[in-house]
């Protein structure tokens, strides 16, 4: 709590809302003040504010700033995030990045918990992308090594698109958890976690197109329908893995995101099975991939786990 009263009476309300950490001494603020060593900031000057938000990032921390008054717009700016309350000024409201149309505050966490759930959508939405550039590739070249032909169809790419892209689409109903901490961009370890989940689903695609050459003996367009079901299916298994960073099974996917796993799993078996667009294949191959791609689904959350914690991806 930072307020421009009296100590005394700042020791006060701080006690009635559940403060009770030290009162900074009155005074001019330290430079390398932290916000672990004081709960309370108690006769400080409007310029003092915007210098303990801003000593408060040197230390590494993202800053919410809540405040009401004109004398709080410079902190309302300076902060990651300034939050105005539905009875602000106008200076202030216009100098913070949300503004709260109720009364009270239950609207900050509200708002921060949304906003982490978006993150995580968002970001599970960036991972697939990265994995399904990555697998369409190497899978080709994978192909194009193993049967001396192209692996996969124009027609057949175009249609593992559009069905990838509806499922990816619904990603952003999903019901996920916010996280614990304050969330940020790291591009770089996220770009690691797509490549050691996309290198699994490879391994995935690659195994049944080799089963299906070598242990099955299927001709080239028969191989080419199964690697457009082992496509359709592993994506599917690794959206489930990575939907979320805890277990697969630690929160029930959305029905948007249930409803297009059903449809793109049901275009693709009939596609397959009655040979539309594409050469069939025995309904017993089909169901044997899906069971296949169930079983990598739990492979691939194993690897996720400890993958994602050691790269800290949030």
């Amino acid at each position: 709590m930072v307020t421009g009263d009296a100590p005394a009476t700042a020791a006060i309300v701080a006690k009635a809302v559940g403060l009770d950490g030290a009162v900074c001494p009155p005074g001019p603020i330290p430079d390398a003040v932290q916000p672990e060593q004081f709960a309370v900031f108690a006769g400080v000057m409007p310029e003092d504010k915007y210098k303990l938000v801003k000593a408060f990032q040197k230390g590494g921390h993202t800053i919410g700033m809540c405040g009401d008054g004109a004398n709080d717009a410079p902190a309302l700016r300076q902060a990651q995030m300034g939050i105005a309350v539905s009875t602000a000024t106008d200076v202030a409201k216009s100098a913070a990045g949300m503004v709260l149309t109720e009364p009270g505050l239950a609207g900050i966490v509200a708002a921060v918990k949304q906003g982490r759930v978006i993150f995580q959508r968002i970001q599970t939405y960036a991972l697939n992308s990265i994995i399904k550039k990555i697998v369409t590739v190497l899978f080709l070249i994978v192909g194009l090594i193993t049967t001396g032909q192209a692996i996969l169809t124009p027609l057949l790419m175009v249609i593992v698109m559009i069905a990838g892209d509806f499922l990816a689409m619904s990603l952003t109903t999903d019901n996920v958890r916010a996280s614990p901490m304050p969330n940020a961009w790291r591009i770089g370890s996220l770009t690691k976690a797509g490549i050691i989940m996309a290198v699994c689903l490879l391994a995935f695609c690659s195994g049944v197109l080799l089963v299906g050459e070598f242990e099955l003996g299927l001709g080239i367009d028969a191989l080419r329908t199964l690697a457009f079901v082992a496509l359709v299916f592993g994506s599917q298994a690794t959206i489930y893995a990575i939907r979320q960073h805890r277990r697969l099974w630690g929160s029930r996917p959305s029905l948007w995101l249930a409803l297009s796993s059903v449809a793109d799993i049901g275009i693709a078996s009939t596609l397959a099975i009655g040979g539309i667009a594409m050469a069939p294949l025995p309904i017993w191959i089909v169901v044997g991939t899906l069971a296949a791609a169930a079983i990598f689904a739990v492979v691939a959350d194993l690897v996720k786990v400890p993958a994602f914690r050691g790269l800290g991806v949030a």
